[in-house]
């Protein structure tokens, strides 16, 4: 049910927004896979997942903590390509393999704002991509 009402509040900003003006695609310049880190469509921006991958293995390290924070700052970056800060995002998902790093994650993710929280699903999850615990995507508006 979360999954459905996040969907529908997405759609719902889609259809809202300025779609005037032609998206902008924001691509990790290190990344080949086919799709983009960000996409701005007026004045909201979409974020795709992104997993706190260690630079030289590709995978997620060891410490829970670290893994957080390597998300939430690849996170952070592609925000920024766009225009935005955390401050910005309006919506968000994280998916966890391990629910029990739930608190772990609420202690280093609630630094990351200086004011309000986003609205956020913490959604249990099987198994994702590169041994990693968490994913996190969003959407932002200014």
């Amino acid at each position: 049910m979360k999954m459905k009402t996040l969907t529908l509040l997405t759609l719902s900003l889609v259809l809202s927004c300025s779609c005037a003006s032609a998206p902008q695609y924001f691509r990790d310049s290190e990344s080949k896979l086919p799709f983009s880190s960000a996409v701005r469509v007026g004045n909201l921006v979409f974020v795709s997942g992104h997993l706190g991958r260690d630079k030289t293995t590709g995978n997620a390290p060891a410490d829970v903590a670290e893994e957080v924070r390597l998300m939430l700052d690849a996170f952070a970056a592609s925000l920024a390509k766009a225009g935005m800060t955390m401050d910005n995002l309006v919506a968000v998902q994280v998916h966890c393999t391990d629910l029990s790093h739930y608190t772990t994650f609420n202690d280093i993710y609630r630094k990351r704002f200086k004011k309000n929280f986003p609205t956020r699903a913490f959604i249990g999850a099987g198994s994702l991509l590169r041994g990693c615990r968490f994913e996190i995507l969003g959407t932002a508006a200014d």
